[in-house]
């Protein structure tokens, strides 16, 4: 299945952003540029991973969500959560206030989405077995990691494990439980609580499958405030019994944590955490330099989940109060494993398609002519990655003065030869510069970070 729009969920706000260019620095693959004074994200490079929204100064890039009263619109009003928002709560708050805070804020049912990790293991097992020539196989837990090796590493798509994640069978689970209770579609809202912006971009534009059953997306930090501004002293409220509360299993509590998957599978595995090691561990394995391992679990952000862009809580309490909660259970939920059949026969997402940020142009003579010029620009432009250009990188700005979106005097030192040479005006060179970071950002301005009058 192949996409041709892709849902993202990371915005800049341009009346905030002053092109200080820390989001165009952060970015993995180069999918941000400084045009007119203000940070542009280019579509089709983004993987919605968080790394601009975590570094702006200026809180100009925010994550969107849906409106959280689109919830009145249903009847049954479900909130599929994450146990890294319980986790954060209960540093303060028993389950019971946190329960009652949920239905008090208008949730009919709250359902954990880790609740189907031990079934996801169960078919990830399957999986490999069935799948030994594809090893290394990657898990999919992370959308933006999916989503990067669709743009930057796009041979390795193969080794994706294309199984739906704990997201999709809890909100299909809920779903299918409140279908059998003979309730319509029409009436039923599921909402996920996220921890992240590629979250949001997976239910928006979910990979390998038309649609997910997440009927709308809301952000977890929006979430956790409201839940503390309306924990009461009624901690007996309680839900219609359609979809029972459970507490996820051992491996349900960490699941979302680095190690949550890798040390539940069978074989030789290793866990990585952070965009720079995901980074460095796929160009190993692109370029054969790694060899031996059966399963890969990579996640974007430090410390897995529990370090999502929209987490309110330090990560590290935050896991460890998994790992305690995950010492605490006693026994799996199980009242999803009635629906395990279910799941199974609705388990598999189609093949990932690669989408590289490499491929210049469909046409593929037209194609290497492109690369040819890229190689021929480089041999002018200065290598310095400096940035002036409003590109990320040298190479960058040759890419995009051969798409058409730039022109060689962006360099602010192919200005200088060119004004040496007289093919290029000392005014228009300005001129070229303030089309980059907007007008008048040469003048004098002592309200700058660090300047004084």
């Amino acid at each position: 299945m192949e996409q041709t729009h892709f849902h993202h969920a990371l915005k800049v706000m341009p009346e905030l952003c002053t092109a200080c260019s820390h989001c165009m620095r952060s970015c993995p693959t180069e999918a941000i540029r400084i045009r007119n004074g203000k940070a542009n994200i280019t579509g089709n490079k983004c993987i919605d991973c968080g790394e601009c929204f975590r570094v702006c100064p200026s809180n100009a890039i925010y994550v969107e969500q849906d409106d959280f009263n689109a919830i009145f619109n249903y009847k049954y009003r479900v909130a599929i959560v994450p146990v890294v928002l319980t986790a954060q709560l209960s540093l303060l708050y028993s389950m019971d206030e946190i329960f009652s805070a949920f239905t008090n804020i208008g949730f009919t049912h709250i359902y954990e989405v880790e609740n189907s990790a031990h079934i996801l293991r169960q078919f990830q097992q399957e999986y490999i077995a069935q799948n030994k020539e594809f090893k290394p196989l990657i898990s999919c837990f992370c959308p933006a990691v999916v989503r990067m090796i669709q743009v930057k590493f796009p041979s390795l798509t193969p080794h994706l494990i294309t199984l739906k994640q704990p997201l999709d069978y809890a909100a299909m689970y809920c779903r299918k439980r409140l279908e059998d209770a003979g309730i319509s579609e029409k009436e039923a809202g599921i909402f996920y609580i996220t921890p992240c912006a590629a979250k949001i971009a997976a239910v928006k534009s979910p990979v390998g499958e038309e649609k997910s059953a997440v009927t709308g997306v809301i952000n977890m930090d929006l979430l956790y405030n409201r839940i503390r501004r309306n924990i009461t002293n009624n901690p007996g409220a309680k839900q219609n019994d359609i979809i029972p509360f459970e507490r996820p299993s051992k491996i349900g509590y960490t699941w979302p944590l680095t190690k949550g998957e890798a040390k539940n599978i069978n074989g030789r595995t290793v866990a990585i955490d952070g965009l720079k090691n995901a980074l460095d561990f796929l160009e190993k394995i692109e370029n054969e330099e790694t060899s031996g391992f059966d399963f890969i679990e990579i996640r974007a952000c430090d410390e897995s989940c529990a370090g999502g862009i929209l987490s309110s809580t330090n990560r590290f309490m935050v896991v460890e109060e998994l790992e305690k909660e995950a010492n605490a259970a006693k026994n799996e939920p199980k009242n999803i494993d009635q629906y395990i059949g279910f799941l199974h026969a609705n388990k598999d997402i189609q093949a990932v398609e690669p989408r590289s940020i490499m491929q210049l142009d469909n046409d593929t003579t037209k194609a290497l002519e492109k690369v040819q010029k890229i190689q021929k620009l480089m041999c002018f432009l200065p290598g310095f990655d400096c940035g002036v250009c409003g590109a990320p990188s040298c190479n960058a700005l040759a890419e995009d003065i051969v798409q058409g979106h730039a022109h060689i005097s962006h360099c602010l030192f192919m200005q200088r030869v060119m004004e040496q040479k007289h093919k290029l005006n000392p005014d228009h060179a300005y001129h070229i510069i303030e089309q980059i970071w907007g007008e008048k950002r040469l003048e004098k301005n002592c309200n700058k970070k660090g300047a004084k009058q």
